[in-house]
């Protein structure tokens, strides 16, 4: 149904309405919604410049409620919380054009109703994008404490994945790992991925380019944590790792990566293990 557009004289009606009838409508509106008084009356002193203006301009208006949405969602409303406090006016307002009588008020409220749905809806908007942000924010620093590089020992880093690895993720790890080697001036890289669970051919390409792009920097990579299962997917989906070194282990990777320094790693008791390093 269409919603003929009140008359100049409606809307001239309820703006001298709404202008004054300040405390009453933030007295109701504060009872309605639930906000801070205050924080109503940063609205309302907003809307009333709008309103007064020639040109209607709401961008104030709209700017408090982007304020307003985005602190919600820290707080935790739901964005029909933050949609009904501005809904809310309308029953404030309404009540006092009831109150009037006069068919120029009511008609006008019609104008005005129309107008404040714009904004809730406003609100809605802006919530979402909000709370897209911050969880796009979460995801990313849950990717960086996913992908950590640690230094093994002088001259070895690894690389301990866990989950599923991604293109996204894969950028992560290659970033890290790159400046790591940078960083440290190692020459060898343990890729783990014993907290994978599955590998498969997309998988694999990612690893393939982690490995590339460490080998362009200089460092030999071993890639461990090749589980029995892994290794038969591995075989039936016909991946090919070339000459990538590849240990079923942790530990056997680390071995390989020292014994490539020209660490000698000896038995010198079922205890302990004696390690020496080898002397040009």
């Amino acid at each position: 149904m269409r919603v003929t557009v009140p008359a100049e004289a409606a809307r001239r009606r309820i703006v001298e309405l709404f202008l004054s009838s300040e405390e009453r409508l933030l007295q109701r509106w504060t009872q309605l919604s639930g906000a801070s008084p205050d924080e109503l009356r940063d609205l309302y002193q907003a809307m009333r410049t709008a309103l007064s203006s020639e040109d209607g301009d709401f961008a104030d208006v709209r700017g408090l409620l982007a304020e307003l949405s985005r602190a919600r969602v820290r707080q935790g409303h739901t964005p029909s919380d933050t949609a009904r406090l501005v809904f809310s006016l309308k029953e404030a307002l309404y009540e006092v054009a009831e109150t009037d009588g006069g068919p120029d008020a009511l008609r006008g409220f019609v104008w005005f109703s129309r107008l404040v749905d714009d904004l809730g809806l406003y609100t809605f908007e802006t919530y979402t994008a909000a709370r897209e942000k911050i969880i796009f924010d979460q995801a990313e620093q849950l990717l960086e404490l996913s992908t950590p590089v640690v230094k093994l020992w002088e001259g070895i880093v690894a690389v301990p994945l866990v989950g599923t690895l991604d293109s996204a993720r894969t950028q992560v790890v290659m970033e890290k790992l790159l400046q790591t080697l940078v960083d440290t001036g190692s020459e060898h890289a343990v890729i783990d991925i014993t907290g994978v669970p599955a590998v498969d051919t997309q998988v694999a390409q990612h690893l393939l380019k982690t490995v590339v792009a460490a080998r362009l920097m200089g460092a030999e990579c071993v890639i461990s944590g090749i589980r029995p299962q892994i290794a038969h997917t591995i075989v039936t989906l016909g991946i090919e790792f070339g000459d990538i070194v590849t240990k079923a282990s942790l530990a056997d990777a680390l071995a390989y990566a020292l014994g490539r320094s020209g660490v000698e790693i000896t038995g010198a008791a079922r205890t302990r293990v004696a390690v020496r390093a080898e002397r040009a």
